[in-house]
């Protein structure tokens, strides 16, 4: 799935970065365990006492909103946040700096401590950067076209009489007939671009593809469209996830980990996906 690929055309979105080392040697320090101390006068940072998060400009709602990730509002910006205080940064201690998708993960060194830009954690990119565990674990969101039988559907029985579209070998397709399970086939096509086409041109009555790519399409491709919902998790493993990239072999990643965990058993991180992708957002889940 590729919903960066069409989140760069429009705003080339967000990327965060909090690159940081523990206070151990790295040669002693493995990828993804945490050094000995996680408190912020340990960590070896891009610039002593800050903590450098590194997103793309402009900055795409609802990961952020107008445009600027300083604020604390989006789900991205605070997910941010959210980490850098359980490392021990005030609001005032995270300074923000630019960085474009493409080049996030790109091998070398980076100029940020980690960067948060709705980066799909592939086995290609992990060769040339280190992921933390994710974020976000990517859900498949519903679009409808405004004022048709379907946008205001509350619940996935509803979606069973539509003619639906998909893309071919996606996550999406494998949603719609293990979940929605309609009444006929989905119409299924050969790329993402032809299915968003046939909502378009009424050769289906709803569409479905990861979220991401769901507010991209009802923001700047199909005028008129609407986010009905997003589908539950799927439960299974190995689904498509965000994760906060960082400078290959950083250790800072261990403590990004502990933070992330920390996050999620406290409930957290739910409250900021339900607050800001789904509440505010318009994307409920559909049961």
């Amino acid at each position: 799935m590729a919903p960066r690929s069409l989140l760069t055309a429009l705003a080339g979105v967000a990327a965060l970065t909090i690159a940081a080392t523990a206070c151990a040697p790295q040669k002693e320090e493995k990828p993804g365990a945490a050094p000995a101390s996680c408190t912020k006068d340990k960590l070896k940072l891009t610039t002593a006492g800050q903590l450098t998060v590194a997103t793309d400009k402009p900055a795409f709602e609802p990961w952020f909103k107008k445009d600027d990730p300083s604020n604390g509002e989006g789900f991205e910006s605070a997910v941010a946040y959210a980490v850098a205080g359980r490392l021990g940064f005030a609001q005032n201690e995270v300074k923000w700096v630019t960085e474009s998708f493409d080049s996030s993960y790109a091998p070398g060194p980076k100029k940020f401590d980690f960067d948060i830009n709705q980066v799909s954690v592939t086995p290609a990119r992990a060769k040339a950067v280190t992921f933390s565990t994710g974020y976000y674990d990517v859900q498949q969101g519903v679009v409808a076209m405004k004022g048709s039988k379907y946008a205001g559907a509350t619940s996935i029985a509803e979606l069973k009489g539509a003619k639906i579209a998909v893309q071919v070998g996606t996550t999406a397709l494998k949603a719609v007939q293990d979940q929605i399970k309609p009444a006929g086939q989905p119409k299924v096509f050969n790329s993402q671009i032809d299915a968003v086409n046939a909502l378009k041109n009424k050769q289906a009555d709803v569409l479905v593809l990861d979220l991401p790519s769901a507010f991209y399409v009802t923001a700047a491709q199909v005028d008129d469209s609407k986010i009905v919902g997003q589908l539950p998790q799927s439960g299974g493993a190995g689904g498509e996830h965000f994760g906060l990239l960082l400078q290959q072999g950083n250790p800072l990643v261990g403590c990004l980990d502990k933070a992330l965990g920390e996050l999620k058993s406290s409930g957290e991180l739910a409250k900021i996906q339900e607050k800001w992708l789904t509440s505010s957002a318009g994307a409920p889940v559909l049961k």
